[in-house]
This record gives structure tokens, C-alpha cells and sequence, in this order.
């Protein structure tokens, strides 16, 4: 199946690029693009496309809104030249599916849409490392803590943590992609947490993980 593709980005060079690196994929097609958030948000609501690439600075509404508007039904990635912490913590919350920097390259983002299309997050790997060194950089908030989550679970807590894939998981917990993926959202649903992303920052921040088991 094709996945279908909508750009929200204020430069119409830059999603012109992006058009050409995703048309590039037998498996994407762009099915639409959009100059501003307002745009963005009728669009997506009009065309149903499987994911939604969206900017950060855009006119009418900024790519952080036009997430919260589409997240709960729509897979939204960010893709931005801005790496703020506050933006990406605010992307995340409001349900994106990723966070790209535009200087990732044109693989992440292929690989940045096929991993929301698989329910997957993408972050681009500066960003990671940021994130995390910062969270080692307070170990008095990663204390262990009282949970509901079970040796299994644990197990795959640390994996997502480590930034390991379903597949991943799954060749090193002997189990298959499918049922890494079921223990993962079953793992969201006891933290409350909405994406990958949130499973590794519980982690880091309960002292599942650590600087030298992560």
C-alpha cells in the first residue's frame, strides 16, 4: 500500500525537496501541500493522508498547533530547523509521531514517515543524545520507583530505551516484531505515556536505565 504524504512548510523550496526525496519512494506518494497551519489543518481534515509533515514557524498557525489540532487522529511529524527543547517536548506531548531536523537528510526522513506509519517515533539522533544526557545529568530524579509494569515489560523498557527497534526487540527477546509492538502499547497504556519516546524518558527518569546499562 502507498503511503500518502501532506507537507506543511511556509518555503516552497523546501517542500518542493521534500516532494522529490518522498516522491522518489514507490511506497509515498505526496498527496498534497500547504503554505501555512491553517492550511495545514483543512487539508489533512479534507485529504485523510496517512501522515502530515509539518513545520515549526509557520503563518496563522505554528506546526506545534497544527499538531495538537491533528495528533489525536492523524500521524503528524515534525520537521524543523529549530531543535528547541521546549519545541520538542511540546511536539511529543501533543501526540507527534517524530521530531526531524531538516539537516537530518533525505533518509531519516523516509525512514521519519515509515516509522509513524508502524506507530513508531522518530527523533533525530542529535536530539536523542541531547535529551537523555541531560536526564544523566540529574540523577537525583532517576530513583526507582513503585510501577505496574512486569519483568516482561521491563525488559522491553529498557530495550526502547536503548533506541532498539520492534524488530529489535524482538531477535533479542526471541519473539516476534508483532508481539514486541503489543507489549509496547500495552506499556504506554499502563504509564500513560503516548509514544516511544515517552517510554524511554520514564526510564531514564525511574532508574530503569542507567548511563552505563543504557
Amino acid at each position: 500500500m502507498t503511503t500518502r504524504i501532506l507537507i506543511a512548510d511556509d518555503q516552497a523550496d523546501i517542500r518542493s525537496g521534500f516532494r522529490l526525496i518522498l516522491d522518489s519512494q514507490p511506497d509515498i506518494s505526496v498527496v498534497g501541500e500547504a503554505e501555512d497551519g491553517e492550511q495545514a489543518v483543512a487539508l489533512a481534515r479534507e485529504l485523510r493522508p496517512d501522515v502530515v509533515l509539518v513545520d515549526i514557524r509557520m503563518p496563522k498557525l505554528d506546526g506545534l498547533e497544527v499538531t495538537r489540532l491533528l495528533a489525536p487522529v492523524t500521524k503528524v511529524v515534525v520537521v524543523t530547523t529549530f531543535d528547541l527543547d521546549e519545541y520538542v517536548h511540546t511536539a511529543l506531548r501533543y501526540g507527534a509521531c517524530g521530531f526531524l531536523l531538516k539537516r537530518s537528510g533525505p533518509a531519516l526522513l523516509i525512514e521519519g514517515v515509515r516509522a509513524a506509519v508502524q506507530g513508531d517515533t522518530m527523533i533525530s539522533p542529535q536530539i536523542t543524545v541531547r535529551l537523555l544526557s541531560r536526564l544523566t545529568e540529574q540523577p537525583a530524579a532517576r530513583v526507582p520507583a513503585p510501577h505496574p509494569l512486569t519483568e516482561r515489560e521491563l525488559e522491553i523498557v529498557r530495550l526502547v530505551a536503548r533506541g532498539l527497534t520492534n524488530a529489535e526487540i524482538g531477535s533479542e527477546l526471541f519473539i516476534s516484531a508483532g508481539t514486541a509492538k503489543t507489549h509496547i502499547a500495552n506499556v504506554q497504556a499502563k504509564l500513560g505515556v503516548r509514544n516511544r519516546v515517552g517510554i524511554a524518558s520514564w526510564a531514564w527518569e525511574h532508574g530503569v536505565v542507567s548511563a552505563e546499562t543504557g
